[in-house]
């Protein structure tokens, strides 16, 4: 006699409601656990491999708790969960450039522009809606925080993330910024989306 019930690991993601919650200090040891496996998997090819395979769990949720503990006014950590599973992070907050970005004409700069700092999902749940739920809730936020637009930047080599961002509605605004990880340089390209309140 076979058992019906289905493990919840085999369950499509699309048939268990995902959430997004704010983070709490609890999440940061799973928060970093994504961070380091999202690294090792998204850069793959981009960055040098003996810089992702050097990458710690351990360490980075050391930087995580410090990150979350003295965030700035204004910067939020967002968390996915699926079926009690923290599946995903992102966090986002006031625009961190040195200077103002290049606006569209009429358009005040800087101050009014929120910024994507990072999004990460489990290598595990790629594919599965968990990205594109946790970026619409931060541009959601951002919006309603009254935020002109949103700004992120992405690795110029990384042809995904870029076709995922763009799907969204962000597009390339012409910035460039330079980025090297043991010598190797991996620049990044600076990407924009309207908000609308």
């Amino acid at each position: 006699m076979s058992d019906s019930r289905t493990p919840l690991a085999r369950v499509p993601l699309s048939r268990v409601p995902l959430r997004v919650r704010e983070m709490t200090l609890a999440d940061c040891p799973r928060v970093a656990e994504i961070r380091v496996r999202g690294w090792q998997s998204a850069y793959r090819g981009l960055m040098p491999q003996s810089y992702l395979d050097g990458l710690d769990v351990s360490a980075e949720l050391t930087r995580r708790r410090a990150h979350f503990e003295q965030a700035a006014p204004g910067v939020v950590n967002l968390v996915a969960e699926w079926a009690g599973e923290v599946v995903g992070w992102a966090c986002h907050g006031p625009y961190r450039g040195e200077e103002p970005p290049a606006v569209d004409a009429g358009r005040d700069g800087g101050a009014g522009d929120a910024e994507l700092y990072a999004i990460y999902v489990d290598p595990g749940r790629t594919g599965r809606g968990v990205g594109r739920t946790l970026l619409r809730e931060s541009v959601g936020r951002c919006a309603a925080a009254g935020h002109d637009r949103m700004l992120l930047r992405v690795l110029r080599e990384n042809a995904g993330a870029r076709r995922f961002y763009e799907r969204a509605g962000f597009t390339a605004d012409g910035a460039e910024e330079p980025y090297e990880v043991e010598g190797v340089k991996v620049p990044e390209v600076r990407y924009a989306r309207p908000l609308e309140r």
